[in-house]
């Protein structure tokens, strides 16, 4: 198996428990995490993406509603501490991928010659 495949499969699976846990949460857990979601069916379809993408912070945040580990008021407030930090190094990523991009370029070799292309060639 060579590195395409194993992505392609990793993708696959994360997909696929994703999908597990949207049908899970959107059938089960949001009515009983949000009184608000309950019988209100058609914006749920809307949240499927998200789940596929985040499942596993779903599936946390789920259990910490379930078994009230979070407190009442911290309930629905974002986990909102690593933002400032997460913005910071993906904008620092940004200017580094740009920096090595431009520094790997390629220039076009000076000693080569142009070749034309024939139109009926068909080869």
């Amino acid at each position: 198996m060579d590195i395409a495949q194993a992505i392609v499969l990793a993708l696959q699976v994360w997909g696929i428990i994703g999908a597990l846990v949207a049908v899970a949460f959107l059938t089960v857990g949001i009515d009983r995490i949000d009184e608000d979601a309950q019988g209100a069916y058609v914006f749920r379809p809307l949240l499927i993406p998200g789940i596929l993408m985040i499942w596993p912070l779903v599936l946390w945040r789920w259990w910490q509603i379930e078994a009230e580990a979070a407190p009442w008021a911290a309930r629905y407030r974002p986990v909102r501490s690593a933002h400032g930090l997460a913005a910071i190094a993906m904008s620092v990523a940004i200017v580094a991928i740009v920096i090595a991009g431009l520094s790997v370029r390629q220039t076009w070799p000076a000693d080569a010659a142009p070749v034309q292309l024939s139109e009926g060639s068909g080869q």
